[in-house]
């Protein structure tokens, strides 16, 4: 089958086996890599011959730059500077004495263990500095890992990835040419290749993010693409410039663009994420497709105590060093300990290690990239099986299933927000209105500026962790956009949407049919009830219900009443479609003030007592034509 070995047959096979690699990994619950590993062994030349590497000759470096370049600026996108701050003292431990520990714990156990020269030692204690951000990324997010552990594990392994590849490149090339003058002149080698990379880095993130926050700049749909061809250019710009700087550069750019404001930030995340997917899969595939079994075999079992000085004894020395008076936990430190695969960047320069060697005819080439391939497997394997089982022994996961995520500031939002924290339920905010943040803000309330249908937004909010998610603008549309984006991404929290009667069409049963609840238990005129707060038409009131049956909701006065609350058996409740209302429960009623008269007499005519006399909560603007002091009723009482 000769036609097997067209190059572009090849880079088209591993491409789709690694996709279908990944989607399986997803639907088994198991690290993605895993399966990409054996898809490449499995459909390699050692076993059915379909996928063949060598067909790509000199093409396959090309690929691998162009590869990680994406991947790298991705990792950086996905960084916060702000959460980097917070645990900068470690990740920068990490990133440099650990990086050191790494790599004489690994060229010593290989001394030793296998009894490998020491240059063949040097240059696997390089190679495997790196960890994994393909593999750490999508790991702590799955499992759900405390916020400070996951900053702390894909930082390091995105900057690592950096450092340590510059490190691993420069010892082949002091392996290649030997001198003492050369010896001495790596470590400034490495730092001179290190500040080129950062400065054409902040150089070109800065540019990108620059021509991407002026939304007419970029015509629409060519954000995305644009991106693309400026971290390819950086990666090749800086890698012209001086050898091996690609990688820093690419992250770097990534760094600064995703923490800049910029024009449907969203689209270009979640662009950026599907093709570092695409990238990762068909990279797995074809590296793994390149390793001969025969070599992984012939390491037999040292190799595999190799893996465990690593895992066992270097990390762990690695992590009590850098984590010394940083206020991490035991347990904290215990788990960083345990999770550190190798990923992408160590088999990408593994194999590029081999290529080298093998054309200076320097022996060992092979085994050094099967020795890599095999801490790979093992630890990819083995730590992303037992990172979600850890961190529950633990107690590192966060907090699942508790808690509300409100879209939306406003008056009425605020409100909801302070009853069900002073209920104790932890309650986050998302606006990108300055006014009704700040007004939030100073009711002590949490608050997240940005647009809640961004990947990035949402993130921060650890939606996947929470109970609720209510979308409660005045904006039925964006309601809708946010209630599905929760109910297809993430899985969890129950969904509730604030719903127009007045509309686009869509009603209750429609809303309900996909799973999203109605908010208020029907559809209500969110924006209406937010201009009469605003403006200082509204009481607020709380109410017992005495009646001897449930009371249906469908019976309250319209555009007279609002029930936003019921406390039922000490606990509260948001109001929606599944909400019934028993004897002895609690109901916080908003009345509107044009209609006061009918929502009295109908509460006076049911059993309704009075837990709470009628209250005009604060206001924020005055009502057409009059001032704040003629908008504000005499009376008026806070509720804060």
């Amino acid at each position: 089958m000769a036609f097997l070995d067209t190059p572009s047959l090849v880079f088209a096979l591993a491409m789709f086996a690694g996709v279908l690699a990944t989607a399986i990994g997803r639907h088994a619950l198991i690290p993605g890599i895993v399966v990409l590993i054996g898809a490449g062994v499995l459909l390699g030349p050692d076993v059915a011959n379909v996928i063949r590497p060598a067909a790509l000759g000199s093409a396959q470096s090309a690929i691998v730059g162009f590869s990680v370049a994406i991947i790298m600026f991705e990792g950086g996108m996905r960084l916060e500077i702000a959460n980097l701050r917070k645990q900068a003292v470690v990740i920068r431990r990490l990133v440099l004495v650990g990086a050191l520990i790494t790599a004489i714990g690994g060229a010593l156990a290989c001394r030793w263990i296998m009894a490998w020269d020491i240059r063949m030692s040097i240059l696997f204690g390089t190679l495997v500095i790196v960890t994994g951000p393909t593999v750490v990324g999508p790991l702590v997010r799955r499992i759900r890992l405390a916020p400070s552990l996951a900053t702390i594990l894909e930082a390091e392994g995105v900057f690592v990835d950096a450092i340590g590849a510059m490190i691993a490149i420069m010892a082949l090339e002091v392996a290649l040419s030997p001198s003492t003058g050369r010896l001495g002149d790596a470590a400034l080698e490495v730092l001179r290749r290190l500040g080129v990379g950062v400065a054409i880095g902040v150089s070109g993130g800065l540019a990108i993010a620059a021509l991407l926050r002026v939304p007419r700049v970029m015509p629409r749909g060519t954000e995305n693409i644009f991106a693309l061809a400026g971290a390819v250019a950086i990666y090749e710009l800086s890698h012209a410039l001086v050898s091996d700087s690609g990688i820093p550069a690419a992250m770097i750019a990534g760094l600064i663009v995703g923490n800049m404001r910029i024009h449907r930030m969203s689209e270009l995340v979640e662009f950026k994420e599907q093709l570092t997917v695409l990238l990762i899969g068909t990279l797995f595939v074809l590296l793994a497709a390149d390793v001969r079994m025969a070599d992984v075999a012939a390491l037999g079992w040292p190799a595999l105590a190799v893996v465990g000085a690593l895992s066992l004894i270097v990390r762990p020395i690695g992590v009590i060093i850098c984590s010394f008076g940083t206020g991490l936990s035991t347990k904290e430190k215990l788990y960083l300990s345990w999770i550190a695969p190798r990923g992408i960047v160590a088999a990408a320069v593994a194999s590029l290690f081999a290529e080298q060697l093998g054309a200076a005819h320097i022996p060992g080439g092979l085994a050094l990239r099967a020795l890599v391939f095999t801490v790979i497997a093992v630890t990819v394997t083995l730590q992303g099986l037992s990172a979600g089982p850890l961190a529950t022994l633990l107690g590192l996961r966060r907090a699942s299933n508790r808690g509300y995520v409100i879209l939306g500031a406003n008056p009425l939002a605020r409100y909801l927000a302070q009853r069900l924290g002073q209920a104790g339920e932890p309650v986050e905010l998302i606006d990108y209105d300055t006014d009704d943040c700040h007004a939030a803000e100073e009711l002590g309330l949490k608050v997240i500026y940005g647009n809640g249908l961004e990947s990035r937004t949402l993130a921060r909010s650890r939606i996947d962790t929470r109970s609720h998610a209510i979308a409660m603008t005045g904006n039925e549309g964006v309601n809708l956009l946010f209630a599905q984006r929760i109910g297809e991404d993430f899985y969890g929290p129950r969904v509730l949407a604030a719903i127009d009667p007045r509309g686009t069409g869509v009603n209750a049963e429609m809303l309900t049919s996909r799973g999203i609840g109605v908010l208020f238990g029907r559809p209500e005129d969110m924006a209406a009830w937010v201009s009469r707060w605003r403006r200082g038409y509204t009481e607020i009131t709380r109410r017992r219900y005495g009646g001897a049956t449930a009371f249906p909701l469908v019976n309250v006065p319209n555009d007279a009443l609002l029930l936003v609350l019921v406390e039922h058996s000490d606990k509260l409740h948001v109001v929606d479609e599944k909400t019934t209302i028993v004897d002895g429960d609690v109901i916080d009623f908003v009345i509107a003030s044009e209609r006061a008269d009918v929502a009295r007499a109908w509460l006076g005519a049911g059993p309704w007592s009075e837990v709470v006399p009628s209250q005009f909560p604060p206001h924020d603007e005055p009502a057409f034509g009059q001032d704040v002091a003629a908008a504000a009723p005499t009376h008026a009482v806070p509720v804060r």
